[in-house]
């Protein structure tokens, strides 16, 4: 098992915990990682584009002119493709991008990118996040304290309002909770600060 230090809010060490092998010490599948990214994305994708094809646009009925003796060649409709105002060729419509990937693949790649922030020196875990009021003043000098300076990824246990709150105005900072954690999210972030009961709890559902 991995040894990680528990910071307090002030940024001193305050101890260390154990990181479960079953979790944060599993061999890395870069394929996983990069499918559960791409469904993430493509669920995300609205798939609302349309674009009207030639039998859509209004208008265009009736031959332009004859087929011959005219000089110009040869038209069926003035809202073919070719035409200003004419319809779309191959025109986009909606349509359902996402796709399914098993439980068992979704969790070994949320385990993958958990691991790898561990293996890189890109995972926190501080022993409680606490506030006495919602300021985002009071969560900056947190994440300087623990000198966390670029995007970071939070996760907390348990919804707290005066946390959450807290965080929503920092820009490089995004919460999440341990139900809601994803792989995107992990990869994205420069570094993951978990609490100490966050930790466990993944530990519960994922090892």
């Amino acid at each position: 098992m991995a040894n990680v230090t528990v910071y307090n809010m002030e940024g001193n060490e305050v101890g260390t915990m154990e990181l479960s092998d079953a979790v944060f010490g599993v061999e890395v599948n870069e394929h996983l990682v990069h499918m559960s990214v791409v469904q993430q994305l493509a669920n995300n994708r609205q798939g609302t584009q349309k674009a009207k094809t030639r039998s859509e646009v209004s208008g265009g009925g009736r031959k332009p002119w004859r087929q011959k003796g005219t000089g110009h060649a040869r038209q069926g409709s003035t809202r073919s493709p070719q035409w200003t105002g004419g319809g779309v060729v191959f025109a986009p419509t909606p349509r359902d991008y996402s796709f399914k990937l098993n439980k068992k693949e979704k969790r070994a790649a949320l385990k993958s990118a958990l691991t790898d922030k561990l293996n890189n020196g890109n995972l926190v875990v501080v022993d409680k996040l606490e506030f006495d009021e919602i300021k985002t003043k009071s969560f900056k000098k947190v994440l300087d304290n623990l000198k966390i300076a670029s995007k970071a990824l939070v996760v907390i246990n348990e919804n707290d309002e005066k946390v959450v709150l807290s965080a929503r105005n920092i820009a490089t900072c995004k919460m999440s909770l341990t139900n809601t954690i994803n792989v995107y999210d992990i990869l994205n972030a420069k570094t993951v600060l978990l609490t100490q009961d966050a930790v466990k709890a993944i530990e519960e559902v994922y090892a």
